[in-house]
């Protein structure tokens, strides 16, 4: 059975997609949150953010030949931007440490 074949990783991937797509989407009124609104928008995407670091290892630690393939096309994608996964990820920490820094007191 291929790694996109398990029901379960499809279930997954469908529900991690689709929560990083909210967070996107809600971040859009961050400006408008209140400090604790900030707190638990940036703790819920570090929440997702930690759920898809995990969800990429298990792509790179299959032997599936798919698998293998989306962590290429993925890293394909990044180097257009100059960045690998890693990268990715830190800056993506980064960034919610500097928001988390704009909202303590």
């Amino acid at each position: 059975m291929g790694f996109f074949d398990s029901e379960i990783v499809q279930q997954e991937a469908k529900q991690l997609f689709g929560d990083y797509q909210s967070l996107v989407q809600l971040g859009s009124e961050y400006g408008k949150f209140d400090r604790e609104g900030k707190k638990l928008y940036i703790e819920q995407m570090e929440a997702v953010m930690e759920r898809y670091r995990i969800f990429m290892k298990r792509f790179e630690l299959s032997e599936d030949f798919t698998a293998k393939m989306t962590v290429e096309q993925l890293k394909t994608h990044l180097g257009q931007f100059g960045m690998t996964p890693d990268q990715m990820f830190s800056q993506m920490n980064v960034t919610l440490e500097r928001m988390k820094s704009q909202i303590e007191p």
